[in-house]
């Protein structure tokens, strides 16, 4: 609690303080990362949250950056989670492996990793299929994913992104620690965030799961992922900024 015995009385001193304490509760993103010669990302999260979106999204941004990309539909349950997909890589212009229906998604991202290596690609970005936190064996099926491109390339994945709704509320703390226990999360995509009335998740999820939120979805699109900046964020929360565009 702040009181006046601690020598906080002004309402511009009381934000002030209060903002520290948000921006504390906030993991900074990594400064940059080590160059590699085809980096591996794996997008993670449950039905709907906008993983395919997210990973569209990325794409955008890495191709704007120069940098060749290539998808992996590592979602072989749903034809429809492939042919959003297979939308998104004709918009932009990407080549897509992909599976039959029913086929070992662990098989697609093998294949995937061996073609992006072959191809010399900058960016593999995986796209995995939904699956409830409380799906164990599909669980375990994704520890098997995330384990399959280091076969090829030893450190690989560089990257394993959850994709959260902003929206989901307490619900939303359910799934990140879920999906934090099968697999190495080591990045939150906050999805919807405009559509979120504070994104106040945001707290809980960096400081529950020790890993920084690194983009943030807010808008419709492929140029509304934005780097999560957690001092604008705070900012927007409190008043003293705005963090869509």
């Amino acid at each position: 609690m702040l009181t006046r015995a601690q020598g906080i009385t002004g309402g511009d001193r009381i934000r002030a303080h209060l903002r520290n304490i948000l921006l504390a509760l906030l993991i900074p993103p990594e400064q940059g990362s080590a160059d590699v010669q085809t980096r591996v990302i794996i997008i993670v999260g449950v039905n709907g949250s906008g993983k395919t979106t997210t990973a569209a999204r990325l794409a955008y941004h890495y191709k704007s950056e120069g940098k060749q990309c290539l998808f992996a539909a590592a979602d072989t349950f749903r034809a429809a989670a492939s042919e959003q997909l297979e939308y998104w890589a004709d918009r932009l212009a990407i080549e897509i492996i992909k599976g039959l229906r029913g086929s070992d998604p662990g098989a697609v991202v093998f294949s995937a990793t061996q073609a992006a290596l072959a191809r010399k690609i900058d960016v593999l970005i995986i796209d995995t299929s939904g699956r409830m936190h409380t799906q164990h064996n599909l669980m375990d099926e994704l520890k098997k994913i995330c384990s399959v491109p280091a076969k090829l390339i030893p450190e690989a994945p560089h990257q394993v992104l959850l994709v959260l709704d902003a929206t989901t509320g307490q619900n939303g703390i359910s799934q990140a620690n879920s999906f934090a226990e099968a697999v190495d999360i080591n990045g939150v995509v906050l999805a919807k965030l405009d559509s979120s009335g504070k994104g106040g998740i945001a707290f809980e999820v960096a400081s529950q799961l020790a890993v920084p939120i690194l983009y943030a979805g807010v808008g419709e699109g492929l140029q509304d992922l934005i780097a999560f900046d957690p001092a604008l964020f705070v900012d927007t929360i409190l008043g003293l900024g705005e963090i869509i565009r």
